[in-house]
């Protein structure tokens, strides 16, 4: 069975490390590459002779998969965005592994309660942890974009959650509030002064994790840190359930991952 990651950049990605282990975890004889596909050539992959059992979506090509797929989940249907297919019997299935994905990776770090949250960008990862923080409890969410106007997309989808939260929007210039914060924005765009208006959040949320530290997850000091692998991991064990009917050997995934992470920073 042929799985990958498909999107564009793609070298940095540490799915196919997660999802190897998995498969060399559970003795399946499966491959997991990464593929390098722009916005507008996700259906050219689509076609049956390519022969994929499962993949997995990064930017730019998470909104777009929508489209192409057969059958879309409640939950990708939600967030607007899909970053899992499934191709079996002639079918594409899409589904946001994502949204379970940031909801798992906020609990194991993280027991008190989620009233509000801030959520900084305003792509389709953006839309997902927004969706999550509302799936714990949150009934205001913030969106904190460099451009508020073009996020709509993102606040339609955590708007059409089923709690109706209160959805709010502004620039990076504004103060984050809530207990939870959450980061989709590279790291570059974490200045000085946006790291310091952040620091009364109770509990932070980095979805990356290359680079790492970044500015906001090296601020976090004794606070709660729920960091980009944490999401990564939770939401490929997901995926790799999906793909294989396997329940997902969590503990090998994530140690390889941890292994990868610490050759690239030593090296």
């Amino acid at each position: 069975m042929r799985c990958a990651v498909l999107g564009d950049p793609i070298a940095h990605s540490l799915s196919p490390v997660l999802h190897r282990a998995g498969y060399e975890a559970l003795g399946l004889d499966w491959t997991y590459d990464a593929v390098r596909v722009g916005l507008g050539e996700l259906a050219a992959q689509l076609r049956p002779e390519a022969g994929w059992r499962g993949l997995s979506l990064t930017m730019p090509l998470k909104r777009e998969a929508i489209g192409l797929a057969d059958e879309v989940t409640e939950r990708a249907r939600l967030v607007g965005a899909a970053n899992t297919l499934v191709l079996a019997g002639g079918r594409i299935s899409a589904d946001n592994t994502d949204l379970p994905g940031a909801v798992a990776a906020v609990r194991e770090r993280y027991a008190g309660p989620v009233r509000a949250g801030t959520v900084l960008g305003g792509g389709a990862t953006a839309a997902s942890t927004g969706l999550a923080l509302c799936e714990l409890g949150a009934g205001t969410v913030t969106v904190l974009a460099r451009s508020p106007d073009r996020a709509q997309e993102t606040l339609d989808a955590i708007g059409r959650h089923p709690s109706v939260p209160e959805v709010r929007v502004g620039s990076l210039d504004d103060v984050p509030t809530g207990d939870v914060l959450v980061s989709t924005i590279p790291a570059g765009a974490q200045t000085p002064e946006l790291v310091a208006r952040a620091a009364g959040i109770p509990v932070l949320f980095e979805v990356l994790y290359d680079p790492w530290p970044t500015p906001i997850a090296a601020s976090a000091g004794s606070r709660p840190l729920v960091g980009g692998l944490d999401l990564l991991v939770h939401q490929a064990a997901v995926q790799f359930e999906l793909f294989t009917g396997r329940p997902a050997p969590l503990d090998a995934m994530r140690a390889a991952g941890e292994r990868e992470l610490g050759q690239r920073s030593s090296a």
